[in-house]
């Protein structure tokens, strides 16, 4: 089992997706997933389970220009 990590941490890990996002760099964001990680994306169907298949769900999605924002934590 993976050791936990802090909220600092866990708002910093979303900072760096977040600004991977600002790029509007698939691969900027898709380097953001783990080597063997998987995507359930929000505005597609198909589970992505390698950096291809994230990355190319990321070349449609940054067309919307998305930002992520911190609205409440727990």
């Amino acid at each position: 089992m993976g050791k936990a990590i802090t909220e600092d941490e866990v708002r910093g890990l979303f900072s760096l997706w977040n600004n991977a996002l600002a790029t509007l760099d698939p691969k900027q964001v898709a380097s953001r997933y783990a080597k063997k990680g998987v995507l359930l994306p929000t505005v597609s169907d198909v589970p992505r389970t390698d950096f291809t298949s994230i990355e190319d769900y990321f070349i449609n999605f940054l067309k919307l220009k998305p930002q992520g924002e911190i609205l409440e934590s727990h």
